[in-house]
Protein backbone atom coordinates (compact mmCIF):
# COMPACT_ATOMS: atom_id res chain seq x y z
CA UNK A 1 0.00 0.00 0.00
CA UNK A 2 1.49 3.31 -1.12
CA UNK A 3 0.57 6.82 -0.03
CA UNK A 4 -0.76 9.29 -2.62
CA UNK A 5 -1.33 13.02 -2.07
CA UNK A 6 -4.24 14.47 -4.06
CA UNK A 7 -4.47 18.26 -3.92
CA UNK A 8 -7.93 19.53 -4.89
CA UNK A 9 -11.26 17.93 -3.94
CA UNK A 10 -13.35 18.86 -6.97
CA UNK A 11 -14.84 16.14 -9.14
CA UNK A 12 -11.52 15.16 -10.77
CA UNK A 13 -9.57 15.15 -7.50
CA UNK A 14 -12.29 13.27 -5.63
CA UNK A 15 -12.65 10.70 -8.41
CA UNK A 16 -8.89 10.21 -8.51
CA UNK A 17 -8.77 9.71 -4.74
CA UNK A 18 -11.63 7.22 -4.90
CA UNK A 19 -10.03 5.21 -7.72
CA UNK A 20 -6.75 5.02 -5.80
CA UNK A 21 -8.53 3.89 -2.63
CA UNK A 22 -10.43 1.24 -4.56
CA UNK A 23 -7.05 -0.09 -5.71
CA UNK A 24 -6.05 -0.45 -2.05
CA UNK A 25 -3.83 2.65 -1.93
CA UNK A 26 -3.70 5.07 0.98
CA UNK A 27 -4.79 8.59 -0.01
CA UNK A 28 -4.52 12.04 1.51
CA UNK A 29 -6.85 14.50 -0.22
CA UNK A 30 -6.25 18.17 0.47
CA UNK A 31 -8.66 21.06 0.10
CA UNK A 32 -9.15 24.38 1.83
CA UNK A 33 -12.28 23.07 3.58
CA UNK A 34 -11.08 19.53 4.25
CA UNK A 35 -13.84 17.97 2.19
CA UNK A 36 -13.54 14.92 -0.05
CA UNK A 37 -14.91 11.42 -0.62
CA UNK A 38 -15.54 9.11 2.30
CA UNK A 39 -13.50 5.89 2.30
CA UNK A 40 -11.53 4.05 4.97
CA UNK A 41 -8.31 4.58 2.97
CA UNK A 42 -8.90 8.29 2.31
CA UNK A 43 -7.73 10.90 4.81
CA UNK A 44 -9.31 14.33 4.25
CA UNK A 45 -7.10 17.25 5.19
CA UNK A 46 -7.74 20.99 5.32
CA UNK A 47 -4.74 22.95 4.07
CA UNK A 48 -3.79 25.95 1.97
CA UNK A 49 -2.78 24.90 -1.56
CA UNK A 50 -0.36 27.84 -1.72
CA UNK A 51 1.63 26.57 1.29
CA UNK A 52 4.46 24.57 -0.29
CA UNK A 53 5.98 23.70 3.09
CA UNK A 54 2.75 22.21 4.39
CA UNK A 55 2.13 20.30 1.17
CA UNK A 56 5.71 19.04 1.24
CA UNK A 57 5.20 17.69 4.75
CA UNK A 58 1.96 15.98 3.71
CA UNK A 59 3.69 14.47 0.67
CA UNK A 60 6.58 13.02 2.65
CA UNK A 61 6.96 9.36 1.68
CA UNK A 62 4.23 9.54 -0.96
CA UNK A 63 4.32 7.69 -4.27
CA UNK A 64 2.97 10.73 -6.14
CA UNK A 65 1.48 14.20 -5.81
CA UNK A 66 -1.58 14.99 -7.93
CA UNK A 67 -2.33 18.60 -8.83
CA UNK A 68 -6.11 18.49 -9.29
CA UNK A 69 -6.70 22.14 -8.46
CA UNK A 70 -9.10 24.22 -10.50
CA UNK A 71 -9.56 27.80 -9.26
CA UNK A 72 -12.40 29.89 -10.62
CA UNK A 73 -11.73 31.04 -14.18
CA UNK A 74 -11.87 34.69 -13.23
CA UNK A 75 -9.10 34.13 -10.66
CA UNK A 76 -6.67 32.08 -12.72
CA UNK A 77 -4.10 34.85 -13.15
CA UNK A 78 -3.97 35.50 -9.41
CA UNK A 79 -4.56 32.03 -7.93
CA UNK A 80 -2.72 29.67 -10.26
CA UNK A 81 0.89 30.96 -9.94
CA UNK A 82 1.22 30.51 -6.15
CA UNK A 83 -0.60 27.18 -6.27
CA UNK A 84 1.60 25.80 -9.05
CA UNK A 85 4.72 27.04 -7.24
CA UNK A 86 3.60 25.35 -4.02
CA UNK A 87 3.06 22.02 -5.79
CA UNK A 88 6.53 22.24 -7.35
CA UNK A 89 8.00 23.01 -3.94
CA UNK A 90 6.19 20.02 -2.42
CA UNK A 91 7.52 17.73 -5.15
CA UNK A 92 11.04 19.06 -4.60
CA UNK A 93 10.88 18.67 -0.82
CA UNK A 94 9.34 15.19 -0.87
CA UNK A 95 10.96 13.65 -3.93
CA UNK A 96 7.54 12.46 -5.13
CA UNK A 97 6.60 12.58 -8.84
CA UNK A 98 4.19 15.39 -9.72
CA UNK A 99 1.15 14.65 -11.85
CA UNK A 100 -0.78 17.62 -13.21
CA UNK A 101 -4.44 17.51 -14.25
CA UNK A 102 -4.16 19.72 -17.33
CA UNK A 103 -6.31 20.85 -20.21
CA UNK A 104 -6.09 21.77 -23.89
CA UNK A 105 -6.03 25.53 -23.40
CA UNK A 106 -2.27 25.74 -23.85
CA UNK A 107 -2.51 24.76 -27.52
CA UNK A 108 -4.52 27.87 -28.37
CA UNK A 109 -6.49 27.85 -31.61
CA UNK A 110 -5.89 24.74 -33.71
CA UNK A 111 -6.67 23.69 -37.27
CA UNK A 112 -6.67 19.91 -36.94
CA UNK A 113 -6.77 17.08 -34.40
CA UNK A 114 -4.56 17.76 -31.40
CA UNK A 115 -1.81 15.37 -30.34
CA UNK A 116 0.70 15.76 -27.54
CA UNK A 117 3.19 16.99 -30.15
CA UNK A 118 1.16 20.11 -30.95
CA UNK A 119 3.03 23.26 -29.93
CA UNK A 120 1.78 25.09 -26.87
CA UNK A 121 1.05 28.20 -28.88
CA UNK A 122 -1.62 29.97 -26.81
CA UNK A 123 -1.04 33.71 -26.48
CA UNK A 124 -4.02 34.84 -24.37
CA UNK A 125 -2.66 35.38 -20.82
CA UNK A 126 -5.03 32.87 -19.19
CA UNK A 127 -4.45 30.16 -21.77
CA UNK A 128 -0.69 30.74 -21.88
CA UNK A 129 -0.65 30.46 -18.10
CA UNK A 130 -1.69 26.80 -18.28
CA UNK A 131 1.07 26.11 -20.80
CA UNK A 132 3.59 27.92 -18.58
CA UNK A 133 2.66 25.76 -15.57
CA UNK A 134 3.64 22.69 -17.58
CA UNK A 135 6.79 24.31 -19.03
CA UNK A 136 7.96 25.37 -15.56
CA UNK A 137 7.39 21.91 -14.12
CA UNK A 138 9.20 20.19 -16.97
CA UNK A 139 12.11 22.62 -16.64
CA UNK A 140 12.31 21.82 -12.92
CA UNK A 141 12.53 18.11 -13.71
CA UNK A 142 15.19 18.60 -16.36
CA UNK A 143 17.20 20.72 -13.94
CA UNK A 144 17.07 17.89 -11.39
CA UNK A 145 14.93 19.81 -8.90
CA UNK A 146 12.06 17.31 -8.96
CA UNK A 147 12.12 13.59 -9.60
CA UNK A 148 9.50 13.35 -12.33
CA UNK A 149 6.52 15.19 -13.75
CA UNK A 150 3.73 14.42 -16.17
CA UNK A 151 0.65 16.29 -17.34
CA UNK A 152 -2.64 14.64 -18.24
CA UNK A 153 -4.77 16.72 -20.62
CA UNK A 154 -8.49 16.33 -21.10
CA UNK A 155 -11.13 18.20 -23.05
CA UNK A 156 -14.43 19.61 -21.72
CA UNK A 157 -15.84 17.32 -19.05
CA UNK A 158 -19.08 15.42 -19.59
CA UNK A 159 -20.07 15.32 -15.93
CA UNK A 160 -19.18 18.83 -14.75
CA UNK A 161 -17.48 22.16 -15.40
CA UNK A 162 -18.06 22.59 -19.11
CA UNK A 163 -20.30 24.45 -21.53
CA UNK A 164 -22.56 21.40 -21.40
CA UNK A 165 -23.07 21.48 -17.64
CA UNK A 166 -23.29 25.27 -17.45
CA UNK A 167 -25.75 25.91 -20.27
CA UNK A 168 -27.55 22.68 -21.24
CA UNK A 169 -28.01 20.22 -18.38
CA UNK A 170 -30.76 21.78 -16.28
CA UNK A 171 -32.95 23.16 -19.07
CA UNK A 172 -32.77 19.91 -21.06
CA UNK A 173 -33.83 17.85 -18.05
CA UNK A 174 -36.72 20.24 -17.45
CA UNK A 175 -37.85 20.05 -21.09
CA UNK A 176 -37.04 23.72 -21.62
CA UNK A 177 -35.17 25.34 -24.49
CA UNK A 178 -31.42 25.60 -23.89
CA UNK A 179 -29.64 28.71 -25.12
CA UNK A 180 -26.06 27.83 -26.06
CA UNK A 181 -23.25 30.34 -26.65
CA UNK A 182 -21.76 28.26 -29.45
CA UNK A 183 -22.60 26.66 -32.82
CA UNK A 184 -24.59 23.44 -32.46
CA UNK A 185 -23.08 21.28 -35.21
CA UNK A 186 -19.31 21.50 -34.79
CA UNK A 187 -17.48 18.31 -33.71
CA UNK A 188 -15.91 18.54 -30.26
CA UNK A 189 -14.11 16.10 -27.95
CA UNK A 190 -15.69 15.52 -24.53
CA UNK A 191 -13.85 13.81 -21.66
CA UNK A 192 -15.27 11.75 -18.80
CA UNK A 193 -13.94 12.70 -15.38
CA UNK A 194 -13.60 8.97 -14.67
CA UNK A 195 -11.26 8.62 -17.64
CA UNK A 196 -9.33 11.70 -16.52
CA UNK A 197 -8.83 10.15 -13.08
CA UNK A 198 -7.81 6.78 -14.56
CA UNK A 199 -5.21 8.48 -16.76
CA UNK A 200 -3.87 10.47 -13.79
CA UNK A 201 -3.44 7.29 -11.75
CA UNK A 202 -1.77 5.55 -14.69
CA UNK A 203 0.57 8.49 -15.25
CA UNK A 204 1.59 8.46 -11.60
CA UNK A 205 2.17 4.72 -11.25
CA UNK A 206 3.67 3.78 -14.63
CA UNK A 207 7.14 5.24 -15.19
CA UNK A 208 6.62 5.09 -18.97
CA UNK A 209 4.30 8.06 -18.51
CA UNK A 210 6.78 10.30 -16.72
CA UNK A 211 8.26 13.53 -18.04
CA UNK A 212 5.86 14.11 -20.91
CA UNK A 213 2.22 15.00 -21.49
CA UNK A 214 -0.62 12.60 -22.31
CA UNK A 215 -4.12 13.02 -23.69
CA UNK A 216 -6.90 11.27 -21.80
CA UNK A 217 -8.73 8.56 -23.79
CA UNK A 218 -12.10 10.10 -24.66
CA UNK A 219 -15.21 9.24 -26.62
CA UNK A 220 -15.48 10.00 -30.33
CA UNK A 221 -16.10 13.70 -31.04
CA UNK A 222 -19.74 14.80 -30.90
CA UNK A 223 -21.48 18.06 -31.73
CA UNK A 224 -23.45 19.89 -29.08
CA UNK A 225 -26.66 18.84 -30.84
CA UNK A 226 -25.60 15.18 -30.90
CA UNK A 227 -24.53 15.26 -27.25
CA UNK A 228 -27.73 16.97 -26.17
CA UNK A 229 -29.78 14.33 -27.99
CA UNK A 230 -27.90 11.47 -26.30
CA UNK A 231 -28.22 13.23 -22.94
CA UNK A 232 -31.99 13.55 -23.15
CA UNK A 233 -32.37 9.98 -24.43
CA UNK A 234 -30.38 8.64 -21.48
CA UNK A 235 -32.38 10.83 -19.09
CA UNK A 236 -35.76 9.93 -20.55
CA UNK A 237 -36.34 13.65 -21.08
CA UNK A 238 -38.05 15.34 -24.05
CA UNK A 239 -36.05 15.77 -27.27
CA UNK A 240 -33.71 18.76 -26.92
CA UNK A 241 -34.77 22.23 -27.97
CA UNK A 242 -31.64 24.23 -28.70
CA UNK A 243 -30.88 27.78 -29.76
CA UNK A 244 -27.40 29.04 -30.57
CA UNK A 245 -26.88 32.52 -29.15
CA UNK A 246 -25.61 34.93 -31.84
CA UNK A 247 -22.07 36.19 -31.26
CA UNK A 248 -22.98 39.88 -30.72
CA UNK A 249 -25.66 38.96 -28.17
CA UNK A 250 -23.24 36.63 -26.39
CA UNK A 251 -20.56 39.33 -26.19
CA UNK A 252 -23.08 41.86 -24.89
CA UNK A 253 -24.20 39.42 -22.19
CA UNK A 254 -20.59 39.13 -21.08
CA UNK A 255 -20.64 42.76 -20.05
CA UNK A 256 -23.00 41.97 -17.16
CA UNK A 257 -22.53 38.24 -16.55
CA UNK A 258 -19.04 37.22 -15.32
CA UNK A 259 -19.52 33.54 -16.18
CA UNK A 260 -20.42 34.39 -19.76
CA UNK A 261 -17.53 36.83 -20.03
CA UNK A 262 -15.06 34.17 -18.85
CA UNK A 263 -16.39 31.65 -21.36
CA UNK A 264 -15.63 34.05 -24.21
CA UNK A 265 -11.93 33.39 -23.70
CA UNK A 266 -12.32 29.80 -24.91
CA UNK A 267 -15.27 30.21 -27.24
CA UNK A 268 -12.93 29.54 -30.19
CA UNK A 269 -12.98 25.87 -29.21
CA UNK A 270 -16.58 25.58 -30.39
CA UNK A 271 -16.46 27.64 -33.57
CA UNK A 272 -14.65 24.95 -35.57
CA UNK A 273 -13.73 21.29 -34.94
CA UNK A 274 -11.90 20.86 -31.64
CA UNK A 275 -10.73 17.26 -31.61
CA UNK A 276 -8.25 15.59 -29.27
CA UNK A 277 -6.27 12.54 -30.41
CA UNK A 278 -5.51 10.18 -27.50
CA UNK A 279 -3.94 7.38 -29.54
CA UNK A 280 -0.67 7.57 -27.58
CA UNK A 281 -2.36 6.70 -24.27
CA UNK A 282 -4.58 3.97 -25.67
CA UNK A 283 -1.72 2.21 -27.45
CA UNK A 284 0.85 2.63 -24.66
CA UNK A 285 -1.29 1.76 -21.66
CA UNK A 286 -4.25 -0.09 -23.15
CA UNK A 287 -6.71 2.38 -21.65
CA UNK A 288 -10.21 2.72 -23.10
CA UNK A 289 -12.70 5.49 -22.54
CA UNK A 290 -15.86 5.10 -20.47
CA UNK A 291 -18.92 4.43 -22.67
CA UNK A 292 -20.56 7.74 -23.54
CA UNK A 293 -24.05 6.78 -22.33
CA UNK A 294 -22.63 5.63 -18.99
CA UNK A 295 -20.86 8.97 -18.48
CA UNK A 296 -24.01 10.85 -19.50
CA UNK A 297 -26.07 8.88 -16.98
CA UNK A 298 -23.68 10.14 -14.31
CA UNK A 299 -24.11 13.68 -15.64
CA UNK A 300 -27.89 13.32 -15.45
CA UNK A 301 -27.66 12.11 -11.84
CA UNK A 302 -25.41 15.02 -10.87
CA UNK A 303 -27.75 17.58 -12.39
CA UNK A 304 -30.79 16.02 -10.72
CA UNK A 305 -29.13 15.83 -7.33
CA UNK A 306 -28.14 19.50 -7.60
CA UNK A 307 -31.68 20.61 -8.43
Amino acid sequence: MALHLVVGAGLVGSTTARQLAERGEQVRIVSRSGRGPTHELIERIAADATDGGRLGDLAEGSAAIYNCLNPAYDRWLTDWPPMAAALLSAAERSGAPLVIAGCLYGYGEVTGPMTEQNPLAATHPKLKLRADIWRDALAAQRAGRIRAVTEVRGSDYLQAQSIFSFFLGKPLLAGRRAFVPAPLDVPHTWTSTNDMAAMLVTAATDQRAWNRAWHTPSAAPATIRELATRFTEVAGAPAPKLTSIPGPVFRAAGLVAPAVREFQTTAYQFNRPFVMDSTAATTTFGLRHQPLDEALREAVARHRSAS
